[in-house]
């Protein structure tokens, strides 16, 4: 097990060398003024880019190039709390690659929180789908009443501009959407986080200004998934719990915090299986599930990322060329939990289906 941790090291080192630093645009100034660190060998794997800060990363692969959609980390000075007003998005900036360990694109500033007309503050981790002929980018911001909807906007090309939607869809809340696409065609949205991402204040899909997290030895909150329209704007069906199950068939207690789910869902499909994974958010763990169906229910299956150097953890899969890679953040270039930057590694299956897990430091 040892030797294959220092292979897949090595592996992700080399495939991941030549991108630090690696953008096709002049580093610009940023609210954060991000200070580029040099190369530090005790990470598995470097940043992708070092101008801005960047996390939560949703990668795709559109026209053969991998395009990533992440949050964009600035300092505004915000005081930090168990909510996470301190981060304080306020636009998303897009990367691409033509393959891993390529030379990186900031294709600059898509969407800003200023051109979304319901949006309050907060402009989350967002994710995006290719359908219709448009690209579509879904993303959490909170509304002027500060609650948290999932919006939904559009532009002909990968990398944007997009332009938002006048209202959030209706029923979405929460926070983190990812939309998979399944192979008959079917999109699906899968969101929710807990804490400061409020989906403990949702209940039956109605929202309580006074819903509480849960205690210790009651049932953990469960992530949320809904088919979406052929419009790609609007949900197809109401808005259904998924059910994470242990190895006994029991959906988890919230004391079980290193393996119920937090925030972060992602979706992918390996060999006719539903893959749902999702970070644990305390315990700092990017944990799976494996269902027969996208609705689940899903089954835990163990650790797909161990904890990062800061406090948040958030990820995606993809597959390019035959590989299979994981995108995740940490905080290396800055050491301050709300001021991240994403990162790739190799992602590899075992024989029986099971991922080995992916350490980000050596």
């Amino acid at each position: 097990m040892k030797r294959n941790i220092v292979i897949l090291a090595s592996a992700i080192t080399a495939l991941c060398s030549c991108n630090d630093g690696a953008s096709d645009k002049a580093p610009v100034a940023d609210s954060s003024e991000v200070k580029t660190a040099p190369e530090n060998n005790k990470y598995t794997s470097q940043p992708l880019v070092t101008h801005i800060y960047t996390a939560d990363p949703s990668a795709h692969v559109f026209n053969g190039r991998i395009y990533i959609y992440p949050s964009h980390d600035t300092a505004t000075g915000t005081p930090e709390n168990d909510n996470g007003d301190h981060f304080n998005m306020m636009d998303y900036h897009i990367l691409s690659m033509d393959s891993v360990g390529g030379k990186i694109t900031d294709h600059g500033v898509a969407l800003n929180i200023k051109d979304i007309p319901w949006a309050g503050r907060q402009l989350w981790a967002p994710d995006a789908a290719f359908a219709n002929d448009t690209y579509y980018l879904y993303f959490p911001v909170k509304d002027k009443k500060d609650v948290f909807h999932i919006g939904v906007a559009t532009s002909k090309t990968p990398e944007g501009p997009f332009t938002a939607e006048k209202e959030p869809i209706k029923g979405s809340y929460s926070i983190d959407p990812c939309v998979f696409k399944d192979d008959n065609g079917s999109f699906y949205m899968y969101f929710g986080g807990i804490w400061g991402g409020q989906l403990q204040k949702w209940n039956n899909n109605k929202y309580d200004s006074a819903g509480k997290l849960h205690q210790p030895d009651e049932l953990a909150v469960l992530p949320r998934v809904a088919k979406l329209s052929a419009d790609m704007k609007s949900f197809a069906e109401p808005v259904k719990e998924i059910k994470i199950l242990d190895s006994t068939g029991h959906l988890y207690k919230e004391k079980n915090n290193d393996q119920r789910f937090f925030e972060a869902a992602w979706m992918h499909k390996y060999n006719g299986k539903y893959y749902f994974s999702y970070s644990t958010g305390d315990t700092h763990n990017i944990v799976y599930a494996i269902g027969d169906s996208p609705y689940g229910p899903f089954t835990y299956k163990g650790l797909l990322l161990a904890p990062v150097e800061g406090w948040t953890n958030h990820h995606s899969i993809i597959e390019k060329d035959g590989k299979w890679y994981l995108f995740y953040h940490d905080v290396q270039l800055s050491g301050k939990t709300h001021l991240r930057n994403v990162k790739v590694a190799p992602l590899v299956y075992n024989a029986d289906g099971s991922i080995q897990t992916v350490h980000s430091q050596k």
